[in-house]
């Protein structure tokens, strides 16, 4: 729910777009650049929805899944607000965060809003004086702790923890300026962020007596890690690339050992679902020769397997699931441009129970997702150009059976 050496060429347009918006983490992460909310390449252009009404949506094996309607936004960010992640409890109790202000490279500020299962509301961050930038990442251990990371205007990676009260910045010594933070994970023994250190993966953790106080640091090879996924306290995945291919490690015990994969040039991962020891889902893309296709391993307990989604050319963000063996995965389809993309994946078949269009001359992109009880959550942004400037607007799109909807 993606910082070293260039080792693919990337189109300057892309990383400039990057850089403006705050999205980018910097200049040098090919993976973040080429399937980031502010791409856009050719691929993502001329495409227009058929048809004015809304779209029909697949439904699962189950025959019940559908879209709300079209996506809404919170309604309490300012312009250009876009949601990077989505972590949920229940379905009264989901957190989300972001950025608004996206285009403002200094002024940019990180959000933290709370779903309640009738409305968002923003919670703040308490007695900053620099402030949050972009907020990359959420995960929520209970009500009582919720963790957030992103990026500091003091130019160290920024972490938080708080609930429905409100957020406090937690201080790590061991952060130092030019670390980059893009994923974190928690669970009642432990939290742990991910992203990188000198062009090298970086693992930050907590755990124990001394979780959330007393805090571990580790580098691995070289690449960076964007996503990370805890199914104990003591197993759990982290995934991103080594610029020449997709990128996993393991958490098995108290370390964090490099996983074998299948061999993908090109390929990158974004994030990972653990469900349990014995079962994962990781997704990504593949970038060749200025398109990407979507990439997802399938851990059976043994070894990662690739999976094969219907999509061809779609760009994959989140995953998530429902601990009985469905993944829900979000993205953005450039074939159809103005509707909320969403892949549901049992391990044998694939449907995509998509979100409505409004018509709009439009992009949606949503960037994460959970999945709570009977309700599937997804977060983005839609990304328009009325006026000739474009503009962001975070979006939530829902989805679920239609009495868990209508009730909503």
């Amino acid at each position: 729910m993606i910082r070293r050496r260039i080792r693919r060429a990337v189109p300057l347009c892309v990383l400039s777009a990057g850089l403006l918006a705050g999205l980018l983490p910097c200049a040098t992460s090919v993976a973040h650049a080429q399937t980031g909310p502010e791409q856009t390449g050719p691929e993502q252009t001329g495409h227009a929805q058929t048809g004015t009404g809304p779209a029909r949506p697949e439904r699962g094996p189950s025959g019940d899944e559908v879209a709300q309607g079209p996506g809404l936004p919170t309604g309490h960010l300012r312009t250009d607000a876009s949601l990077s992640d989505v972590a949920g409890l229940s379905d009264k109790d989901v957190w989300a965060v972001g950025q608004q202000e996206a285009w403002d490279f200094w002024r940019n500020r990180g959000v933290i809003t709370h779903w309640n299962g009738s409305s968002w509301g923003e919670v703040p961050i308490r007695g900053d004086a620099t402030g949050a930038g972009h907020l990359r990442s959420v995960a929520a251990a209970s009500p009582g702790e919720v963790w957030a990371v992103g990026d500091g205007h003091d130019g160290l990676p920024y972490l938080a923890k708080g609930s429905i009260d409100g957020f406090d910045r937690v201080s790590v010594p061991r952060l130092r300026t030019g670390d980059w933070l893009g994923g974190i994970a928690a669970s009642n023994g432990r939290v742990a962020a991910v992203g990188s250190r000198d062009g090298r993966v970086f693992l930050l953790s907590s755990g124990g007596a001394g979780k959330g106080t007393v805090w571990k640091t580790g580098q691995g090879p070289g690449g960076a890690l964007y996503g990370v996924a805890l199914a104990g306290k003591s197993d759990g995945w982290a995934v991103g690339d080594s610029g020449d291919g997709p990128l996993a490690m393991r958490l098995a015990g108290g370390g964090w050992k490099r996983a074998d994969l299948p061999r993908i040039k090109g390929g990158f991962l974004r994030d990972v679902y653990a469900e349990s020891r014995k079962r994962a889902v990781a997704i990504g893309g593949v970038y060749r020769d200025g398109k990407i296709s979507p990439l997802v391993l399938d851990w059976d307990g043994r070894r990662w397997k690739r999976a094969k989604p219907p999509e061809r050319h779609a760009e994959l963000y989140g995953v998530t699931g429902d601990g009985e063996g469905v993944f829900w995965i979000s993205g953005y389809d450039p074939a159809r441009p103005a509707e909320g993309f969403l892949l549901r994946y049992d391990g044998d078949r694939w449907t995509r129970p998509r979100g409505q269009t409004s018509g709009a001359d439009r992009k949606v992109r949503l960037q994460a997702v959970t999945h709570v009880g009977e309700l599937t959550m997804a977060v983005g942004h839609m990304l328009d150009g009325r006026d000739g400037k474009e503009r962001y607007t975070d979006l939530v799109e829902r989805f679920g059976p239609p009495h868990a909807l209508a009730a909503r």
